[in-house]
C-alpha cells in the first residue's frame, strides 16, 4: 500500500485519483441518466428495463460495491484537496479559479458535492434500500409528485450539472490536454455531456409534476 499513500502526499496524485474516480462516476451518470430515458417511451419500456437490471443478479451488487468505492474515494480525495486550497489561499486558489472553465462552478464544488451526495442518499433510501412494493413506474410517479421532493430532485439535478462540468475541465487538465487550440472544444464537451445529463434527469420530476397520465 505504500504507492496509495505516496499517491495521496502529493497534490498531483490526490488530482489523478480524483479525475479517475470522476470519470468512472460521470460515466455511470450518463448510463444512469440513459437508463432512466426510457421512460420518456413509457410505462413498459421501463418496466423491461428494471426488468433487465434484475435479470442480472449478482452483477448488479459487484457494481453497486465498486461505484460504492469510486463514491467514497471521490469524496475523500475531494475533501483533502479543499482543505489543501483553502490552507493555500489566496494565491493558489485564485488562480486555480480563474482557470475554470465556469468559476460559479468551481467556487460551488463542495457544496454542489454535498447536494448531490444528499441526493444519492435520498434515491437510495427510495428506490434501493426500503422501496415499497410498487413497479418502478408507480414508485417514480408516487415520489416525484411530491412537490417537495420533485424540487430536491431538481435542485440535484442542477447541482449534478454544476459539478460535472467543472469536473470533467478538471480531467482534461489533470491529463495535460489544456491547450489552446483544444480548450473550446473541452469547454463545449464538458457543458454538453453535463446539459445533456440534466435534461435527461431533470425532465422526469417535471413530466411527473405537469402530466398526470406520465408512465400510467
Amino acid at each position: 500500500m505504500g504507492w496509495l499513500s505516496r499517491t495521496l502526499s502529493s497534490s498531483i496524485g490526490k488530482k489523478t485519483v480524483m479525475a479517475v474516480s470522476g470519470a468512472g462516476l460521470a460515466l455511470f451518470v450518463l448510463v444512469h441518466a440513459l437508463g432512466n430515458s426510457f421512460a420518456y417511451q413509457g410505462r413498459a419500456a421501463l418496466l423491461d428495463y428494471a426488468g433487465h437490471l434484475h435479470s442480472l443478479g449478482p452483477l448488479v451488487t459487484v457494481f453497486e460495491l465498486l461505484l460504492a468505492a469510486a463514491f467514497l474515494i471521490h469524496i475523500g480525495t475531494g475533501l483533502l484537496l479543499f482543505l489543501e486550497n483553502r490552507a493555500a489561499r489566496p494565491c493558489r486558489y485564485e488562480m486555480h479559479r480563474c482557470r475554470s472553465a465556469n468559476p460559479l462552478a468551481a467556487r460551488t464544488m463542495p457544496y454542489t458535492g454535498l447536494l448531490i451526495l444528499a441526493l444519492l442518499l435520498v434515491h437510495l433510501l427510495r428506490f434501493r434500500l426500503a422501496p415499497p412494493p410498487l413497479p418502478l413506474p408507480d414508485l417514480l410517479r408516487a415520489t416525484l409528485r411530491e412537490p417537495a421532493m420533485a424540487l430536491f430532485y431538481l435542485a440535484g439535478v442542477a447541482a449534478l450539472a454544476l459539478h460535472t462540468s467543472h469536473g470533467l475541465w478538471s480531467l482534461w487538465q489533470s491529463l495535460g490536454l489544456d491547450h489552446p487550440k483544444l480548450t473550446p472544444w473541452l469547454k463545449g464537451g464538458a457543458w454538453g455531456f453535463s446539459l445533456a445529463v440534466a435534461v435527461l434527469l431533470g425532465l422526469l420530476p417535471l413530466l411527473v409534476l405537469l402530466n398526470p397520465d406520465f408512465l400510467r
